[in-house]
């Protein structure tokens, strides 16, 4: 709960040249969260080496449960939600960054722990920015964001664990959302038969445009309960968790690999140790939000050679910063196609 100092501070106008608008999720006195478009001032920004200018930031799944409150999101309050912002750096203490560079963030707590990137400025430690690739504009960057980032890692995780083209299908569950719409177009573009598994058969036009070779509906999954079901995929990325994840490893061909990054369909996973020892499956969970910086800065090489900038604008749509709230309960209700860029003022 918000400390009447930390609502005072909210509220107290400071500079006028240093304003900018932001998000705020605050709690009342009986504890309720919500969330409130306040305008700010520089000197209220969080410790950090460096402030940035944030000129595009995205709405993930994350961002959505912090806005509606339907999801423990949220560390502590007051807080700027947002767990990605690409921007300008105005000032800095650490010597890796300079005034005037193109900067990037994902995760580290950023939007749950640490004020975020739904605003127009933003101060972190320097350890926490990756240099914008040359490849992108801060725009592009935010089109890709976390879930493009997530999609990287599953992506390099799948090639670490030697599944190649030739190895057979790869499955994208949740096809339709950010990190599938981006794991399938980069599994295309590497060569690989892609597999998108949706809930909206509709979108099947969209994930053949990104490279699907095939599309089936989510309910595919749904009878799917013995601990070995016919084997026929070689990899898989899996966004939706529970039993659709159960069901995607039970259905692995021997020695296939199975990426989790996603709980979209529940923490739980009622699964067998079946597939793990009479096939051989390998599944390796996917963290990005405390991933070392080396490796992220990898993702964003490797998203840089391949990346089709056209395929990226396909699945990406804009909104303004005050259809934020909105299209997060549209997100919510699984509503939203791919990646959701937002121009922050």
């Amino acid at each position: 709960m918000a400390s009447d100092a930390d609502q005072m501070s909210l509220q107290t106008p400071g500079k006028k040249n240093s304003m900018f608008d932001a998000y705020v999720v605050e709690k009342n006195a009986e504890g309720t969260p919500s969330v409130v478009l306040r305008s700010l001032s520089e000197d209220q920004l969080p410790d950090g080496e460096v402030t940035v200018r944030v000129e595009w930031s995205t709405l993930n799944y994350k961002d959505a449960l912090a806005l509606t409150g339907k999801g423990p999101i949220i560390r502590s309050y007051p807080m700027v939600p947002g767990i990605d912002f690409a921007g300008t750096v105005e000032a800095s203490s650490n010597p890796a960054f300079s005034v005037g560079q193109k900067v990037l963030l994902n995760g580290y707590g950023v939007g749950e722990k640490h004020w975020g990137g739904l605003a127009g400025r933003a101060r972190v430690p320097g350890e926490w920015l990756v240099p914008l690739p040359e490849a992108f504009t801060p725009r592009q960057a935010m089109a890709l964001g976390t879930a493009g980032y997530t999609a990287m890692l599953c992506v390099q995780a799948l090639q670490k664990q030697g599944v190649t083209p030739r190895s057979g299908e790869v499955v994208v569950t949740g096809a339709s959302g950010g990190v599938g719409s981006v794991a399938v177009m980069l599994l295309a573009k590497l060569g690989y038969a892609v597999t998108a598994v949706t809930g909206r058969m509709e979108e099947k036009p969209y994930l053949e445009k990104l490279g699907a070779t095939d599309v089936i509906p989510r309910q595919f999954f749904g009878g799917m309960t013995r601990p070995l079901e016919k084997a026929r995929w070689a990899g898989a990325v899996d966004v939706a968790g529970g039993a659709i994840l159960a069901a995607v490893c039970a259905s692995m061909l021997p020695y296939g690999v199975v990426t989790a990054c996603g709980l979209a369909a529940g923490m739980d996973f009622p699964a067998t140790v079946a597939p793990f020892i009479l096939r051989g499956v390998t599944l390796v969970g996917i963290e990005s939000v405390n991933c070392p910086n080396a490796e992220r800065r990898a993702a964003w090489s490797a998203l840089a050679e391949l990346v089709d900038q056209d395929l990226l604008e396909e699945m990406t749509s804009e909104i303004p910063f005050s259809e934020v709230v909105p299209t997060a309960e549209r997100l919510l209700a699984g509503k939203v196609r791919g990646r959701v860029v937002v121009k922050t003022p």
